[in-house]
């Protein structure tokens, strides 16, 4: 069967904001994620993509239009089944406040029980992706063949699901995964068992290196990454 890429789209307002963007509409890149989606054709060079596949938030076209600009005639296809989770009245708030929500402790310990208020749950999200995964999974081997690669623009929490998914882990397992803004991962489906063959890979290791303590970046850090075992929700905004 085909493989997937699935990119996370660049940094965003929303992720240097600290807030949990959801479907609030207007968040955009910042400056650092368009660099990251102009350098993202470059990444990609060397392989053959039979069509790429995007969430219709504006953050995911946005990071895509470089890739569509550098490849004219790829075929982009929208699917809201990739669409960030549906975070309900959390949406458009900040995380630091969320963090101190009971539910905060559901969706990082017991996910598969968690929905957001106003929103869906996070077995929904899951599941709508993994839908849209197979059947375009099927699309793309029927017009393009079995060796055929194609590309999906999505959100954090999508994609560490869809990672879950491939790997067999259960839903409660997914908070360990971590995917940074424009990270390429890629799935390798086969008839009886997906292939994880690259995870978050963003070619960036600086992110690695300790912050000098005091320093605004340590501060960030603090803020953006997995601190006392917590997974940032949505994504985080990765290296600062």
């Amino acid at each position: 069967m085909a493989t997937l890429i699935l990119v996370r789209h660049g940094r965003s307002t929303a992720n240097t904001a600290g807030l949990l963007a959801g479907w609030t509409p207007g968040v955009t890149l910042d400056e650092h994620g368009a660099a990251q989606a102009a350098a993202l054709p470059g990444r990609l060079a060397a392989v053959p993509l039979a069509a790429a596949v995007t969430s219709p938030l504006e953050r995911c076209a946005e990071t895509l239009a470089p890739l569509l600009a550098a490849r004219p005639g790829l075929a982009l296809h929208t699917d809201e089944r990739i669409g960030e989770c549906h975070y309900g009245d959390w949406s458009g708030r900040k995380l630091s406040e969320l963090s101190e929500e009971p539910l905060m402790r559901i969706v990082q310990q017991h996910p598969s029980a968690a929905a957001f208020p106003g929103g869906e749950s996070m077995r929904a999200m899951q599941a709508r992706a993994v839908d849209a995964v197979r059947d375009w999974n099927a699309r793309i081997e029927e017009e393009h063949g079995t060796d055929a690669v194609f590309l999906m623009c999505s959100h954090g929490d999508i994609i560490k699901s869809l990672v879950a998914d491939a790997l067999g882990m259960h839903l409660d397992l997914f908070q360990r995964i971590h995917v940074d803004p424009c990270s390429v991962t890629a799935i390798r489906y086969t008839p009886t068992r997906p292939f994880l063959l690259r995870l978050g890979d963003t070619g960036d290791f600086a992110s690695f290196a300790p912050r000098e303590k005091g320093s605004p970046d340590a501060a960030a850090a603090q803020d953006d990454t997995e601190a006392g075992g917590e997974a940032v929700v949505g994504g985080g905004a990765g290296a600062v």
